[in-house]
């Protein structure tokens, strides 16, 4: 049995690094940037006014100083003309400033008759004029690799960039394995359970940034086994949950074996998630999680999660464990490292009193997993510990 660090690990070594495809920008939300890109343009790409109000000379503007309109410029439309001594042109906010005008005055401050403007209340410093490339300049670079987000698109579509280098999204193909499941919705026999586990999964995954199938349910006999992994082909990670144990229907480690399965390990030193195993399937990595349906979770969160970022080339690939102090005690750790379900409130973090596996409804009331090494002894209230943000 190995540490959770060590098959953290070989897991990642698994991963395959997925090559680059371009996108529209407008397709690009939360995709991940495989390569810089670079500004074609400046922003803004001249002078403009950040003001509705009166483009004028600065030298010019005082308290009940007078001018001659002589024009308009609008966003998308400048004034084809030079502002020369006591003249003016009316601006809107973002229109290119005429030539010659070095200062906005606002309109708040201005009386306007005819073509006769005054400054009526005092101006101030203040330019209301943003220079050009103010915001960026051509050859300004977003760097890469980033997760795509909102603020993100709207800076490379102000960039002029209408598509971007994306990493493919990893595509994962989810097994469920059992006799006794049956899809939400279906009726269940007496002695059967809802399959909940691919759908968590699912949904955890594709967060990540990866593209999830759900195959059907593999009944617990090789050849449904075979036909399950048969149609996974073409999925970058192939995902079982559940049949790695070691009882008489735990199949999945023989069935793949047949297809050409070559293990990296099988079992983690860690509760829960102790049945994991992990090896190569063809082209394809392989990863066989515990059936229970918290392990799988913890699992999903522990490998699945930094093998997807590592897909993607995000750094860093590991899970993002964080420290706060306990809220409640906690009695000392067996010799696995403990995945904890917690709730992290304001007085701290409070490990749940039942961290049986097969509990959902405990890990849905979860934010928090506190990370126990092995043989951690009691802790206080108060004590720092680490904790796995979920």
């Amino acid at each position: 049995m190995i540490t959770v660090d060590e098959a953290r690990a070989l897991v990642l070594d698994l991963a395959p690094e997925m090559e680059t495809e371009q996108v529209p920008l407008a397709e690009a939300a939360e995709r991940v940037l495989a390569a810089e890109v670079t500004a074609n343009r400046d922003q803004p790409p001249f002078a403009a006014s950040s003001m509705d109000g009166y483009a004028v000379k600065a030298t010019e503007v005082e308290l009940h100083a007078m001018f001659k309109v002589i024009g308009e410029a609008t966003a998308g439309q400048r004034f084809d003309g030079t502002v020369g001594p006591g003249q003016a042109v009316r601006i809107f906010t973002g229109a290119p400033v005429p030539d010659g005008a070095d200062f906005i005055v606002i309109q708040e401050d201005t009386q306007r008759r005819g073509d006769l403007l005054t400054i009526t209340d005092e101006p101030g410093p203040k330019t209301n004029i943003r220079p050009a490339g103010v915001d960026f300049r051509v050859g300004s670079t977003l760097s890469a690799p980033r997760r795509l987000n909102a603020r993100d698109l709207a800076l490379l579509a102000a960039m002029n960039v209408p598509a971007v280098p994306v990493a493919r999204k990893p595509q994962i193909a989810l097994i469920a394995t059992g006799n006794e499941l049956v899809m939400p919705g279906e009726t269940p026999g007496p002695d059967q359970i809802i399959a909940s586990n691919s759908f968590g999964l699912k949904a955890l995954l594709e967060d990540a940034g990866a593209h999830v199938r759900m195959l059907p349910i593999a009944r617990d006999t090789i050849k449904s086994l075979e036909i399950a992994l048969n149609l996974a082909q073409g999925a970058d990670v192939v995902v079982t949950i559940g049949g790695a144990s070691v009882g008489d229907y735990d199949l999945v480690g023989e069935a793949s074996e047949k297809l050409g399965l070559q293990q990296s390990f099988y079992k983690v030193r860690m509760r829960p998630g102790k049945p994991l195993m992990a090896g190569q399937l063809g082209e394809a990595a392989m990863v066989g999680l515990p059936g229970n349906p918290v392990s799988a979770m913890v699992c999903g969160y522990v490998f699945l999660v930094p093998m997807v970022r590592r897909m993607l080339g995000l750094t860093p690939a590991g899970p993002e464990v964080k420290q706060a102090r306990l809220a409640s005690p906690l009695p000392a750790n067996g010799p696995r490292e403990h995945y904890m379900r917690a709730w992290l409130g304001d007085e701290g973090l409070s490990a749940f009193d039942d961290q049986d596996s097969s509990l959902l409804g405990v890990l849905a009331r979860s934010n928090a997993l506190i990370v126990r090494p092995p043989h951690d002894p009691e802790r206080a209230s108060g004590e720092i510990v680490q904790y796995l943000p979920i």
